[in-house]
This record gives C-alpha cells, sequence and structure tokens, in this order.
C-alpha cells in the first residue's frame, strides 16, 4: 500500500480560509512553530512518523508526542531528528514585531 503525503501547506491554506481557526491559530503561533517545523521536515523526507521513529531508535508516539506541540525537545532531540530527515538544524533569535 502506498501512503498519499499532502503537503502541509497544502492543508494549512485550507484552514486559514475559517476565520476562527486563523484567530486561534494566530494566537498560539509561537507554540506551534517548532511542531509545524518538524512536521514540514519530516512530510519533505517523505517520511512516516515510525519511519523518523526507527532512524532515532524511539518509537512512533514519541514522534507524535514531538509534532503535536505540547513538548519542548532538546536540542539534543532535535539534532536527532534532524539528521533522521535528512535536513540541518538553524535555530535563530528575531525581533518581537510590535503594534
Amino acid at each position: 500500500m502506498t501512503r498519499k503525503y499532502i503537503p502541509v501547506e497544502e492543508v494549512t491554506a485550507r484552514w486559514m480560509k475559517d476565520p476562527e481557526f486563523r484567530r486561534v491559530y494566530d494566537a498560539l503561533e509561537d507554540e506551534f512553530a517548532l511542531a509545524s517545523a518538524l512536521i514540514k521536515a519530516r512530510g519533505e523526507a517523505e517520511m512516516t512518523q515510525e519511519q523518523v521513529a526507527v532512524e532515532m531508535g524511539t518509537s512512533q508516539a514519541a514522534i507524535a508526542r514531538l509534532e503535536s506541540g505540547k513538548m519542548l525537545p532538546s536540542t539534543r532531540t532535535l539534532e536527532r531528528f534532524a539528521k533522521a530527515t535528512r535536513t540541518k538544524l538553524r535555530i535563530s533569535f528575531e525581533r518581537e514585531v510590535t503594534g
């Protein structure tokens, strides 16, 4: 069985048309930024959570928790995730926009 991957950008564009979703999303943007980046990296690698888990030596449930945005992973965990998805971890600081 082949899995069909739906690009995260496609799903997000569809959801953003809903004003209530947009309001809640904007309020939680910082909390979801990391989760979105993890999901995007895995999607672009065309990997399932199970495949990433195997590469990282962990469980699919652990990957699901990472992607849920409900936990803050260590830098080491993020480095392992990046290696598993054949990406490079970059951390940056940005000025906060006020107003």
